[in-house]
């Protein structure tokens, strides 16, 4: 059922949409890079690939769909089943009486079909030939009629829920216990998992006011209202959580932590679980970490330039200490365990000690921090160092003590991954002082400090615009505007004669696909390597502004900076870079 270079030729020729000579050529090129001659026009542009799917679903006798812009019955949409979907790029859209039309891109994909056939033995399969972009916008309606069906399952379920009574309350424990055990209760909290993971949610904040309950999302690193739920439902809900983590019930005046796992569609989630005390009771936050995520390279987390190649340089020193700070929520973690996988090989022993252990890495071996059994930072890290470690890494450095430890390990011939909470890389260095860290000791074993936020990627939809010079004044509030156009200059962002004013940058520009314009996030970074000249600075107790000066001169460029250059190349927008830089 393939189509023959030879058939679409006539074809193309026919209709006059190729001539002769081009054609020739395309097919040179499909057999040297062994692809499909339609491919290859459609690359150079010469026919759309809409064009290419009509002549080829034309010449095999299979009619051709377009599904771009249809709105599909969520019940005939749900005959094929989402995973199915997906994996093999098919869709029902269409059914009249037994027959069940089925938009795909490979009509070939009998065992699909076949699968299909047998679901569903009183439907007759007619397959269709239609676009990727009809495909991913039908995959999309999945995702709204499985939002449609959780909200109408937490509406539908909270009438089924019954108050617990006074006298009830008296036996705390027992009837807490029932109530997580109550259907209604156990299906809202899996449908709120659920639909948090749909959303790709990092965390979810339950949050019991006067008069209903809030549940609010964190995506792409910004909280969006969710959905609120009826009072009643509140008690529980939080006796459901505390079962699943394992927490006691009957405790509602002490803040609790705990965690448990949650699988999904193939994905396996550990959900780490804190409830606070509030006015109106309990409030929970659970984040979101997926098990199955693997490492990313530095350059996908948006590493470029001089910055990657002093944190290669950096990583290649067989010793000393090495910090990434950045507020809470801001990819530290991710950044230590990007670098943790290029340094991960055969010849090194890696440890770590963490809270919690966010991602299972093979070959490392991972130590969970327990403070109640007193397994701390410090007491964990001192046990490390009996394990003939090459390479640790270090949660969070957040007393005296751990920096110490970590400080005499990079000293005693160790290279020490970790991280601090510090607005900036040059406020890493007060903050150890503070700690009671001696100057020469910073010095000693300080190789680099690599501060970052994450900023949320633009969808392709964006909008050009260009800067005013109103806009111009609130920005030079925040950054030195010589500075970044003489960078936007060395970037070649900013052609000879040409000044700030004169570049594109860009706005989210809101779609259905894309219902805020943003998408995704990635990271902007200043990295400081510790030179000589900033290893005196260090001895002689300078201030923060002197040391990030002076590091500057050297070459460092600030987090506003990389945004900037960032945001000159489409990639976010100014407003994103501003907003995570003045928090």
């Amino acid at each position: 059922m393939r189509v023959e270079p030879q058939q679409l030729r006539a074809f193309l020729l026919d209709a006059g949409l190729v001539d002769e000579k081009q054609f020739n050529q395309c097919l040179k090129e499909a057999k040297k890079s062994h692809q499909p001659v339609g491919d290859v026009l459609v690359s150079k542009g010469l026919i759309s690939q809409e064009q290419l799917l009509k002549l080829e679903a034309y010449i095999l006798g299979i009619p051709f769909v377009n599904l771009e812009k249809k709105i599909i019955d969520p019940d005939i949409l749900k005959i094929i089943p989402e995973p199915i979907a997906k994996s093999h790029n098919i869709v029902s859209f269409r059914k009249k009486g037994n027959n069940l039309e089925v938009a795909m891109l490979d009509p070939e994909d009998l065992r699909t079909i076949e699968f299909i056939r047998k679901k569903e033995p009183n439907l007759r399969i007619l397959p269709r030939l239609t676009t990727p972009a009809s495909i991913k916008n039908a995959l999309r309606q999945y995702a709204q009629s499985l939002e449609s069906e959780f909200g109408s399952i937490i509406k539908s379920e909270a009438k089924n829920v019954k108050t617990i009574k006074e006298k009830e309350k008296s036996e705390k424990g027992e009837s807490l216990k029932e109530a997580a055990e109550k259907l209604p209760i156990i299906k809202i909290v899996d449908t709120l998992l659920k639909h948090a993971i749909l959303q790709r949610a990092s965390d979810i904040h339950i949050e019991p006011m006067e008069k209903e309950v809030l549940v609010r999302y964190r995506i792409d690193g910004v909280l969006h209202d969710a959905m609120t739920l009826p009072k009643i439902v509140s008690p529980g809900i939080v006796a459901r959580i505390k079962v699943l983590s394992n927490l006691k019930l009957d405790e509602h005046r002490l803040p609790q932590d705990g965690r448990f796992k949650v699988e999904t569609e193939g994905m396996k989630y550990s959900v780490r679980v804190s409830i606070l005390p509030v006015f109106n009771g309990e409030k929970i936050v659970m984040r979101l970490l997926p098990e199955t995520t693997r490492a990313i390279s530095l350059e996908g987390l948006g590493l470029r330039d001089e910055a990657l190649e002093m944190v290669q340089t950096n990583l290649r020193k067989p010793v000393g200490l090495i910090l990434v700070t950045g507020p809470t929520g801001s990819g530290k973690t991710t950044t230590l365990y990007s670098m943790m996988a290029i340094l991960n090989t055969p010849e090194v022993n890696i440890s770590t000690v963490e809270d919690p252990v966010e991602y299972r890495m093979p070959r490392i071996n991972q130590t969970q921090v327990n403070p109640k059994i007193g397994l701390t930072f410090a007491a964990g890290l001192r046990s490390l160092l009996r394990q003939d470690p090459d390479i640790l890494m270090v949660g969070e450095i957040r007393d005296k003590e751990t920096a110490s430890l970590a400080v005499n390990a990079a000293l005693t011939g160790h290279l020490v991954l970790s991280t601090l909470h510090t607005n900036n890389a040059a406020g890493a260095i007060p903050r150890l002082l503070d700690m009671g860290v001696e100057p020469f000791l910073i010095s000693s074993t300080l190789n680099m400090v690599l501060a970052q936020r994450l900023v949320r990627r633009l969808c392709e939809g964006k909008e050009k615009y260009n800067l005013k010079d109103a806009e111009l004044k609130t920005i030079a509030k925040y950054c030195d505007l010589s500075r970044i156009e003489k960078i936007l200059k060395e970037e070649k962002l900013i052609k000879k004669g040409q000044s700030i004013k004169s570049i594109p940058f860009f706005r989210p520009k809101p779609s259905k696909e894309c219902p805020e314009g943003y998408k995704g996030r990635i990271g902007i970074y200043e990295v400081l390597a510790v030179t000589e000249t900033i290893k005196e600075l260090i001895v002689k107790g300078s201030r923060t502004e002197e040391i990030e000066e002076r590091a500057k001169k050297e070459g460092m460029r600030t987090m506003v900076e990389d945004g900037f250059v960032k945001a000159a190349q489409g990639i976010t927008s100014i407003e994103e870079v501003l907003r995570v830089i003045v928090e």
